[in-house]
């Protein structure tokens, strides 16, 4: 059983940086657009504190998770976009305010949780330490939408190892959400972690192969980036199909980002 501590302590390094980026914002700058169509830096932040709290609840009050997620797919609509402009109408300093708690109250429930507990999602069932790691991919990718929106570029760390094994173990899934047959094999994925480590999964000799700047996977698996703007790079048809439909994230198919132009 993985150690969550890692995960857990990483992830509020993570939220406390973006914390950073957002503690000062005029409002205007609250209201700008981000790469995310149709959602503002409010609105990001908005999704990450409703996430964040309906991961609380899957971890502490299950019933009262399950009424959410019953009274979410009720709603006309999206019901990830309609939590992110519950949250927009807030005044910008309640939704800073409410989003902090939110991430103090997730970390207190996520280092309390017992060992070997799972708890409901959206997606399947997750462990404690796969619910840090989801809430870490989602605050560093939306963190990076905001960061993009106010022009400000930030340097690649090696939390991204979090990511990379999220994007890996989630192979499978992404394959299925899109309706095709899972590949029997195990890939190789070769990566270069910011730190210039090597960050190496699957057999040595596999047919299927995926290699690259662990950033680029980081980027395509959560869709922030177009494959055709990553400098990553496969071989066989399977680790090449995998790279046009890769996700981290529950859910059906997300629409990605257009190309920007750039590796080919």
């Amino acid at each position: 059983m993985a150690d969550p501590t890692p995960v857990i302590d990483d992830l509020r390094v993570e939220g406390e940086e973006l914390d950073a980026l957002v503690a000062e914002l005029s409002p205007e700058q609250w209201a700008l657009p981000t790469p995310a169509a149709g959602w503002t830096v409010a609105h990001q932040i908005a999704h990450l504190a409703w996430t964040d709290h309906h991961a609380v609840l899957a971890m502490t009050d299950q019933n009262s998770f399950s009424r959410e997620v019953e009274k979410a797919l009720a709603q006309p609509g999206d019901f990830v976009d309609n939590g992110a402009e519950e949250g927009v109408a807030k005044p910008p300093e309640q939704l800073l305010a409410d989003w902090r708690a939110g991430r103090t109250a997730l970390l207190d429930a996520l280092r309390a949780a017992p060992d070997g507990a799972r708890f409901p999602w959206y997606g399947p069932p997750m462990a404690t330490a796969s619910m840090a790691t989801a809430r870490l991919m989602e605050t560093w990718a939306h963190g990076g939408d905001v960061a993009d929106a106010l022009g400000v570029t930030r340097t690649p760390t090696d939390r991204l190892r979090h990511i990379v094994r999220l994007g890996v173990r989630t192979r499978d899934f992404a394959f299925g959400v899109h309706g095709l047959a899972t590949p029997f094999e195990e890939f190789r994925v070769e990566l270069t972690a910011p730190s210039g480590e090597l960050w190496v999964y699957g057999p040595e000799d596999a047919d299927d192969r995926v290699t690259g700047p662990a950033l680029d996977f980081c980027l395509l698996v959560t869709q922030r980036a177009h494959r055709s703007d990553l400098a990553l790079e496969t071989v066989g048809a399977g680790a090449d199909r995998w790279l046009d439909i890769a996700q981290a994230f529950a859910g059906p198919p997300g629409a990605g980002r257009a190309p920007k132009g750039g590796a080919a």
